[in-house]
């Protein structure tokens, strides 16, 4: 059975299978109610009965395809008005397979409008509500491949790193006021997005492919840690440290009234090879 009763209800996107349905179990048994987001009705209405039966908690379906702009504003305002509602886990997403140039980009597109545009009117919806409260959890899935875009293809790898630079932004703007804000990189992760991208786990490296329950518990024990970035794989975090701190180094150069020297420098070499300057 449950935990004691008195976090909230957690909204899941995603949640009819995979890390969906994982954070939907392990958040039950933490005591949230549910409500439980995804296309497929009667696999939400499965799990939300299941849920319900061990561990006595209160578990709804609200049934919605996300790229649809109907069904995307009935979540948004589920998440402004429910009083509550402590908890996002902003889990949508797709994965397409493939080029950019040849490839289909209706299905493209389509990412784009689940991986990036629901993923933000939904966590906006939430800071509304939370934001006012002083008080409430938003929880964005990103991926690795935020961090290592050349290891798939352009389109995919971008919609993750915007989701984690939108979620760094987010933290920065929502945690004076009591929001807690997390974004989550899991590493390849053995769920059926892989599938439905074409691509079949069986083919991945057995060393990289880690067990969604493994993920989602180590995403928890961060979330518990009030950590803003979780990367489950990342044996040291020293490492995430020693990245923001170089990316963070650059800041005072990113932005300046002239041309860095190395570039004047050039054009003056230029200048004086073609016999401009005497």
């Amino acid at each position: 059975m449950s935990q004691h009763k008195d976090k909230g209800t957690a909204l899941i996107t995603g949640a009819s299978s995979g890390i969906g349905a994982t954070y939907a179990d392990r958040l039950a048994h933490r005591g949230y109610d549910l409500v439980l987001v995804a296309r497929d009705a009667p696999r939400l209405e499965q799990l939300a009965a299941r849920l319900r039966a061990t561990t006595g908690v209160t578990s709804k379906v609200l049934q919605a395809d996300l790229t649809q702009k109907t069904d995307l504003a009935r979540v948004e305002r589920r998440l402004r008005s429910d009083a509550t509602i402590t908890m996002l886990v902003n889990n949508t997403g797709v994965a397409v397979s493939g080029p950019l140039v040849g490839g289909d980009l209706d299905r493209i597109e389509a990412m784009i409008s689940l991986n990036v545009v629901a993923v933000t009117r939904l966590a906006a919806a939430a800071a509304t509500n939370f934001g006012a409260r002083g008080t409430g959890i938003v929880i964005n899935l990103s991926s690795v491949l935020a961090l290592a875009p050349e290891r798939f293809n352009a389109s995919y790898s971008a919609t993750k790193a915007y989701v984690l630079h939108f979620s760094l932004t987010l933290y920065q703007k929502l945690s004076p006021s009591g929001v807690q804000v997390q974004v989550v990189l899991p590493g390849v992760t053995r769920t059926a997005l892989w599938a439905r991208a074409g691509i079949e786990t069986a083919s991945l490296l057995a060393s990289m492919l880690m067990e969604v329950e493994d993920m989602v518990d180590a995403a928890l024990v961060g979330l518990d840690r009030r950590e803003l970035v979780t990367i489950p794989s990342l044996p040291d975090m020293a490492v995430w440290e020693a990245y923001t701190a170089a990316r963070l180094h650059l800041g005072p150069n990113l932005s300046r009234q002239q041309a860095a020297d190395r570039y004047t420098m050039v054009n003056h070499a230029s200048t004086r090879m073609s016999g401009g300057e005497a």
